[in-house]
Formats: structure tokens, C-alpha cells, sequence
């Protein structure tokens, strides 16, 4: 069988010889796409900080359905572009370096052989170290991986499929954070008085399983739950179970004027913009999958994240 291909090869590896006018384009298109890029790697951040000192002025913790809309239109709108750009990025860099990308199975962003067992584990040791740093723990809460169905062998290591690897492990990362700190504060709230060196906290539990159709990924948690009355609101851009205090921390700027987004990449806040959920199931909507979330209020919460393959998906436009 003739191997399925999913792009042309870069022109400076296939046959033809190409004008120098058409190389240096190219280096110019690079040069121009990468500088947007890192000039809009704070937008997030910034207009986050935009709408939590809305509603410090308002005093409103709700957003209303056309805010809601707006933000939503504005970040899926966002998520394609830098998709654009990364997958022109990756592929205009393998062509002036004469490459052929990272590796057979990337093609620019997208990987054709995406290694969710893999990304699961690094997802799960980077909130596992954010949340031991941000309440001081010797070792944040235990997180149980297990991959249905069991097939894996010494040339097979987990689940893959086609997807891009930088959007599964924010996905990931961004519940996972949620979870593990709901779980440690219901712990500390049910054991008063404790040493938060001594208390044991509940496992959480990472469940993924490849279908016919998509690869649905399930946490579940011990953390309490969340009221009925709240679960609408989670989706909202406003909402976070953070004190208000703690928020305004995140808004504070220097002493100069400008925000501190460079304090921001080098720490990631475990919690308060209130943005996780809602830009995570963006970022699964972006290829046909969604993220849902069931919850026992007194117990813990479900969330289950789905994830469509490439193949069988469009980009949705609004």
C-alpha cells in the first residue's frame, strides 16, 4: 500500500530549482508571522485582567449572554488564527532550514501519531507541581491514570490519534488544575485544625478511553462538587470559586503601568481568571469534540472531556 500522505514536501527538498525571490518571501513571511505571534501571546491574559477590573467597577460576578457571546465568538476566532500561524510557522521553518519538520509523524502543529498516555502523564505531573506550590504541600493529591481499552505493548505505549499536542495538554492541564484544587481545599475544610502536612487526600482519577468515533477522556474527583444552581455559571467568563482578594492580586500592575504578564508566564496561577473551563472547551469545540461536566454536589464532579479525530472534523466558523 501507498503510504498516506498529508502534505506536500517542503520546496527546498523536492526536485525543482526555486527562485531566490520566492526563498527570501519566504523568510520574510516567517519572520512577519512569528513577530505577531509572540505580540499576541499575552491577548488572553490581558483581556482576562480586562474583565475581572469590569467587575470589580460593576460589582457583577455574571456577564451577560451577549458579553458571554462576544468573548466566546472572540476566542474561537483567536484559536483559529494562531492555529494558522503555528501551522505556517512550523512548515515555512522546516523548508528554510531544509527539513522535514520535527518528525515523521508531525506535520507542522498537528501530529499524526498524538500520544494521549503520554500527554496525560506530563499533564498530570505539571498540575500536580503547580498545586503542591501553590498550597506548600511536600506532594499535591495522587493522580490514577488508566487507558481502555488495554492495549498496550512494548511497540505500542498508549492510545494515539491525530491531533495537536500544544491544545490536548492545555485542555488537560486546565482540569486537572480545577480538580486538584477542589480536592485539597475539601480536604483541609473537612479536617479543621489539621496539619496540611498530615492530611491524606482522595485520589483523583484520569480514565481514558478510545471509541469508534472519538477519544473521551474522564476526571473524576472527590472535591466536593459544585451546587446545581452554579453549574451555568461555570462556562462563564467571571467565574471562580477564588476570594475576591486573591483576584485582585492577579490585576495588580507595576509599578511602571504595564501588567505583569511576565509574571504570569513564569508562574501559572493555579486558579482566579476564571477562564479555564470555558476556554477549554473552546479549544475542544475547535475540532468537533466538548467538554461537559456532571457533578455530585456534597461529593465530587465528573468532567468528561471529548476529543474528535482530525480526520472526521471541520474548523467551526463563526
Amino acid at each position: 500500500l501507498i503510504p498516506k500522505k498529508y502534505y506536500s514536501p517542503p520546496i527546498v527538498m523536492s526536485l525543482e530549482v526555486w527562485p531566490k525571490e520566492i526563498l527570501k518571501f519566504n523568510a520574510a513571511l516567517f519572520k512577519v508571522l512569528q513577530n505577531i505571534k509572540v505580540r499576541h501571546n499575552a491577548t488572553v491574559v490581558t483581556l482576562a485582567k480586562g474583565v475581572l477590573k469590569w467587575k470589580k467597577t460593576c460589582q457583577q460576578n455574571v456577564v451577560d449572554d451577549s458579553i458571554q457571546s462576544f468573548l466566546d465568538r472572540f476566542y474561537m476566532s483567536r484559536i483559529g488564527i494562531r492555529m494558522l500561524i503555528a501551522q505556517h510557522l512550523e512548515l515555512l521553518e522546516a523548508s528554510l532550514r531544509c527539513q522535514n519538520g520535527k518528525s515523521d509523524c508531525y506535520v507542522g502543529t498537528i501530529c499524526t501519531k498524538t500520544n494521549i498516555t503520554q500527554i496525560a502523564e506530563d499533564a498530570i505531573d505539571n498540575a500536580r507541581l503547580i498545586c503542591a506550590e501553590h498550597y506548600g504541600l511536600f506532594e499535591a493529591p495522587k493522580v490514577e491514570l488508566l487507558c481502555f481499552p488495554k492495549t498496550v505493548t512494548s511497540s505500542n505505549s498508549g492510545i494515539e490519534f491525530m491531533y495537536v499536542p500544544g491544545h490536548l495538554i492545555h485542555m488537560l492541564v486546565e482540569t486537572l488544575k480545577n480538580t486538584l484544587r477542589a480536592t485539597v481545599e475539601k480536604t483541609i475544610e473537612l479536617s479543621p485544625g489539621v496539619d496540611v502536612y498530615d492530611l491524606r487526600f482522595p485520589h483523583v482519577k484520569v480514565i481514558i478511553c478510545e471509541g469508534l468515533e472519538d477519544i473521551t477522556v474522564k476526571i473524576s474527583d472527590e472535591g466536593g462538587g459544585i451546587a446545581r444552581s452554579h453549574l451555568p455559571l461555570v462556562w462563564t467568563y467571571l467565574y471562580s470559586t477564588m476570594p475576591d482578594d486573591s483576584q485582585l492580586e492577579l490585576i495588580k500592575e507595576e509599578s511602571d503601568g504595564n501588567p505583569r504578564v511576565s509574571s504570569f508566564v513564569n508562574r501559572v496561577p493555579l486558579a482566579g481568571y476564571g477562564y479555564g473551563l470555558a476556554l477549554s472547551r473552546l479549544y475542544a469545540r475547535y475540532f468537533g469534540g466538548d467538554l461537559k461536566l456532571i457533578s455530585m454536589e456534597g461529593f465530587g464532579t465528573d468532567v468528561y472531556l471529548h476529543l474528535n479525530r482530525l480526520s472526521t472534523s471541520n474548523e467551526p466558523l463563526q
